[in-house]
């Protein structure tokens, strides 16, 4: 798994110009790689409870997640599509990381993407 998201891992950032035509080949490879990123994010996130648990965390959140998911879902227009993004990102952590949270928290891993999505 580390070696997925240390190697395998790569959304490009384009000039808003060159992404702005959804049907430009900039954004359509752009598109590709982010949602192959969350299907890793996904993937990573199903081994919680067999993998110890700081290691799904740092791999899924601190790593793939704030390194490069939540670059692309800050560069990505408030709209329909970030609102789809965030949802499916959402999706994929599991529930009983939030049973015990106060109302009103987050995880630490999770502050800056909390953070985007209260925005």
């Amino acid at each position: 798994m580390k070696k997925s998201v240390e190697e395998d891992v790569f959304i490009p950032l384009y000039p808003k110009s060159a992404v702005k035509d959804k049907s430009s080949p900039c954004s359509k490879f752009q598109e590709r790689r982010f949602w192959s990123a969350v299907k890793l994010l996904s993937n990573i996130l199903l081994w919680d409870g067999i993998v110890p648990e700081d290691t799904v965390c740092d791999l899924g959140l601190s790593k793939l997640l704030n390194r490069y998911l939540l670059l692309n879902l800050l560069n990505t227009p408030p709209g329909p599509d970030n609102t789809e993004k965030c949802s499916k990102v959402v999706s994929c952590f599991p529930q009983r990381w939030f049973r015990d949270l106060k109302s009103e928290s987050t995880l630490p891993q999770l502050t800056n993407f909390s953070q985007h999505l209260l925005q």
